[in-house]
């Protein structure tokens, strides 16, 4: 229940739903308290100017992206953990598994695989099917490293975590089964603090291998010229959901802190 509520949490805490939430408050005061509406209307439009401009945006996304680097090439392992979180199901119209935005953690995993840091890759993630008839995540990405090049014998599969504390729970009893004490924690950069800091308090002695980056390490970019300046000042939806994907990050670091699972 505590999970499912706590998706409830965009509704006041993101940009998009704060603004709504205050612009409809300040359609409900309008006639009967202009002042407060004026004042709600303003509040939602800081807000939406604040998530959606350039600056802001990549400043919120680079300090979680960026906060684990790796310094030099990554050492070998005994196997490539991907969460889950990269596919779309083959629902119709959707002639076969699709990607998502988050896609790169699969390329690569199979990069790595490629380069012999691994003999396996072990693909966690479930779905919330309703349908009944949707696989889970793991047997998607399994469809697309074999599309890369990466064989079903070096496969393993997690199907049944539905967050990314359950993908560290589950990924662990395969580690023990297999007795495999060291792995590479491939996941999209912004969401490698949150990850590796579960599979830290589970006593999982996980790499970081980031990926799916966002924002880059030249800012210069942002204000070499002045009309540079300008449009990255000005409101983007682009950027605006890149801001929320990052909120998103630290909300669930407060949230799995308080059930203790960080």
């Amino acid at each position: 229940m505590f999970l499912y509520l706590s998706k409830l949490l965009p509704l006041f805490l993101y940009p998009l739903g704060l603004a709504c939430v205050l612009i409809v408050f300040a359609l409900v005061r309008l006639w009967k308290k202009p002042r407060q509406a004026s004042v709600a209307l303003t509040i939602a439009l800081v807000v939406l100017l604040l998530g959606s401009n350039g600056w802001t945006s990549r400043a919120l996304v680079r300090s979680l992206e960026f906060q684990n680097l790796p310094s030099t090439e990554l050492p070998n392992a005994e196997a490539i953990v991907v969460l889950g979180g990269a596919t779309k199901p083959a629902i119709p119209p959707r002639p076969s598994v699709d990607l998502s935005e988050e896609s790169d953690r699969m390329f690569y995993a199979a990069q790595l695989y490629h380069q012999k840091k691994a003999p396996f890759v072990i693909l966690s993630g479930g779905r919330i099917d309703w349908s009944g008839t949707s696989s889970s995540e793991s047997a998607d990405m399994a469809i697309i490293m074999q599309q890369l090049g990466v064989p079903s014998s070096a496969i393993i599969q997690e199907p049944d975590s539905l967050n990314t504390y359950e993908n560290a729970v589950n990924v662990k009893k395969i580690l023990q089964a297999r007795q495999i004490n060291q792995v590479l924690l491939v996941t999209s950069a912004m969401h490698i603090p949150r990850s590796l800091a579960i599979f830290k308090k589970l006593k999982i002695a996980a790499i970081p291998a980031p990926t799916d980056f966002i924002a880059s390490s030249d800012l210069q970019y942002l204000s070499n010229t002045p009309q540079a300046t300008l449009l990255n000042l000005l409101p983007e939806a682009e950027r605006l959901h890149q801001f929320t994907r990052a909120l998103k990050e630290y909300v669930g670091l407060v949230i799995y802190r308080l059930r203790g699972w960080l």
